[in-house]
């Protein structure tokens, strides 16, 4: 297996909270690997840390490593700003700016510096492209973002996080929002992205974690009880915990 990112025994605290404790794991490349577990668990947290979202909460401190093509993000001469083009994040509710869908895809590419009409326009349609947007847009490319439907605006969302060229894509539960059609639409995007990416999806939807992961970590009370692959955690989980949440006895 080849990981992607090393994670060696993080410890988070909101304030006295202690919020996740002792995680350690490895995300392979090119694979989907699926953070599960109650409302409340710890995932959502544990996920925003790979791009240093959590550097914007007050009162928040966090121990261990956090390894990413062998740097530590949390090393004081990371820039976040270079870190969070290399990690995207897409979250739970379709966050379109009120501009159009080109500039939408463009204000990325934009931000770090190319302002070339040719370079954009390319960057434009080949993020609509991956994202499986760009034949239903076309011809309104310069209309508000805000028009497009809830599945649309999220598949949106994720070209705009395509357009920086990321390495790894953090997903927020991207489809606990949306219609049932719009969430194949995206599980089968996600699938064909993982040739191109490292992807990280938080889902509180067990039949989505096991029909698209790879592998799946199951967190309970900020401590991540087990991680393996997916079919291992769900046709053969090793803990009594893990086992009575993906039956349905809690959560």
């Amino acid at each position: 297996m080849d990981s992607k990112i090393q994670v060696n025994q993080v410890n988070l605290y909101y304030g006295s909270k202690h919020a996740l404790k002792n995680v350690s794991m490895e995300i392979p490349s090119h694979q989907i690997t699926a953070f599960i577990g109650p409302s409340g668990c710890g995932k959502s947290t544990f996920l925003k840390i790979f791009n240093r979202m959590q550097d914007y909460v007050d009162n928040v401190k966090i121990s261990g490593d956090i390894i990413l093509d062998g740097e530590n993000i949390y090393d004081p001469r990371v820039d976040p700003t270079i870190l969070r083009k290399k990690v995207g994040m897409v979250f739970q509710q379709p966050n379109p700016f009120p501009m159009s869908i080109y500039d939408n895809v463009a204000y990325g590419p934009r931000v770090h510096g190319i302002k070339n009409k040719v370079k954009l326009d390319a960057i434009v349609r080949e993020s609509l492209e991956q994202a499986a947007l760009y034949e239903e847009v076309k011809d309104r490319l310069y209309s508000s973002a805000l028009g497009l439907s809830g599945g649309q605006q999220q598949r949106l969302c994720i070209a705009r996080c395509l357009a920086v060229k990321p390495e790894v894509i953090l997903l927020d539960e991207p489809t606990s929002a949306l219609d049932p059609i719009s969430t194949s639409k995206i599980e089968e995007l996600l699938m064909t992205l993982k040739e191109h990416y490292t992807i990280i999806i938080v889902t509180h939807n067990m039949q989505q974690a096991a029909r698209i992961s790879d592998k799946t970590a199951f967190f309970l009370l900020g401590e991540m009880i087990e991680y393996n692959d997916t079919m291992e955690i769900f046709a053969n989980p090793k803990d009594k915990r893990t086992e009575d949440y993906i039956t349905g006895r809690f959560g």
